[in-house]
């Protein structure tokens, strides 16, 4: 439509762009588009998060979530179990095992999209190298810190119970994994149950022992959960957000020393051989989650049953589970 033709039926631009042919007419005249503002996916982390640690500093879940109208947001909690809780978030931290268990008990709105492959000898119960701590039974009447319901709680509780003792012949500190290391590091504790990067953190820090891994007790598979209502509204995301993951963990294992330069900064300048350790215990392998596979779940459930750690008995394959499509979207 030329100027003229514009003259002849009484119209000029700047009515065009006033009327009711406003977004059509600027689209044809050449003016912007207005576009909504992406949403927020809000996204906890841990420091033991590594896989959501490679997508954030590489922004590569920023540029696959951009087509689909998203922005993710990082949130970083030393416990994840009251965001998870309280659905504070949309997609949640990677955990070890046993803390699904928590959340289930509480009912928390969650399902399953992914889990990471088991690392069995990524969680230990560790002493100093000069203790006189030989076993697990050496622990009776000893102070042993725990991060409360983590994977290593799990392991403590089932390393103990496998020893012939509960929790109840030692005396647990319940402390968030950086309070553990600098109560390690002081000499506070005479052992503690904590898992990788920290494993590794301590190790660098001072000869330790290790007196007890997961080997034998627990896979150490870590889960990755959703909020109920957000992968109900939007599939397509939580798609998205594992296909990522995927291909992160298989960054991660074809590129060990770029992903040791990567990881080194954001975890204190800690030296390679340190960062490398961590790396070498994670599989990073990321898969769908299968009921048929959760049995290993219903044995911590009911070990913390049994020590009191949880109210009620609970049937730990009775979750929910999306099924991300295999196929890129």
């Amino acid at each position: 439509m030329t100027d003229d033709t514009m003259g002849r039926f009484g119209l000029s631009r700047r009515t065009l762009l006033r009327g009711g042919l406003g977004g059509a007419a600027a689209l044809a005249l050449g003016a912007p588009a207005v576009r909504a503002a992406p949403r927020e996916v809000k996204i906890s982390m841990q420091r033991s998060s590594v896989l959501f640690t490679v997508l954030k500093v590489k922004g590569t879940l920023a540029e696959r979530l951009a087509p689909l109208g998203f922005t993710p947001t990082w949130h970083l909690f030393t416990s994840v179990i009251e965001p998870m809780n309280a659905g504070a978030v949309d997609i949640h931290a990677d955990v070890a095992d046993a803390v699904p268990i928590f959340t289930q008990s509480a009912k928390a709105p969650l399902t399953f999209y992914a889990r990471e492959r088991g690392a069995p000898s990524a969680e230990a119960i560790i002493v100093p190298a000069d203790s006189p701590i030989r076993t697990v039974a050496d622990l009776r009447g000893r102070t042993v810190g725990v991060s409360r319901g983590s994977g290593s709680h799990y392991v403590l509780a089932a390393a103990l119970k496998r020893s012939g003792l509960t929790l109840a012949d030692i005396k647990p500190a319940y402390l968030q994994a950086p309070e553990g290391a600098v109560a390690f590091d002081q000499g506070a504790l005479d052992a503690w149950s904590i898992w990788d990067p920290f494993l590794a953190f301590a190790e660098a820090k001072r000869p330790v022992r290790v007196i007890a891994d997961g080997n034998g007790l627990t896979s150490y598979h870590r889960y990755y959960v959703v909020n109920d209502g957000f992968v109900a509204a939007h599939p397509e995301v939580v798609a998205t957000v594992y296909r990522a993951l995927v291909e992160a963990g298989a960054w991660m294992k074809a590129n060990p020393e770029e992903a040791v330069a990567l990881l080194a900064p954001i975890w204190g300048d800690l030296p390679p051989a340190v960062v490398a350790a961590a790396n070498s215990r994670r599989s990073y392998a990321v898969e769908p989650v299968e009921r048929s596979q959760l049995g290993e779940q219903q044995a911590i459930a009911d070990v913390f049953y049994e020590a009191k750690l949880i109210p009620r008995r609970i049937d730990a394959t009775d979750v929910k589970i999306f099924q991300p499509p295999t196929g890129r979207g």
